[in-house]
């Protein structure tokens, strides 16, 4: 009996859905540091002195960041929720296990969390 092809894709490979997620919340980091986080981690009462650097290197591109983070996270929860579901990966592979699939799904929480404060604090 001939085996079946199991060739995986790029798009379909456990690795490409991580990338996408830190790639889409860190450019959501970048376009929040301007505006929403200093006032959300002001309003935790912790300082945010230190964003003030990565403030002025992002606030020309916030439109660009914005606009990359919403690509990452929107790629990073497609191939998570679509693509790589548990019933499609191999017996023990990275994507079958449900710690890689819940650290995916916070990071893309927390992604677009940093993505809303990057969009409405202006």
């Amino acid at each position: 009996m001939a085996k079946a092809d199991a060739t995986v894709t790029l798009s379909e490979r456990p690795s490409s859905v991580a990338l996408l997620t830190l790639g889409g919340a860190a450019a959501a980091f970048a376009a929040a540091s301007c505006c929403g986080l200093p006032l959300l981690l002001a309003t935790l009462g912790i300082g945010s002195a230190g964003l003030v650097g990565i403030a002025l290197a992002a606030a020309p591109y916030r439109l660009l960041l914005l606009a990359v983070a919403t690509a990452g996270l929107a790629g990073g929860g497609y191939l998570l929720f679509w693509r790589l579901r548990p019933a499609a990966c191999g017996p023990g592979s990275l994507c079958a296990r449900p710690l890689f699939r819940a650290t995916m799904a916070a990071g893309l929480i927390v992604g677009l969390a940093l993505l809303y404060l990057g969009y409405a604090y202006v």
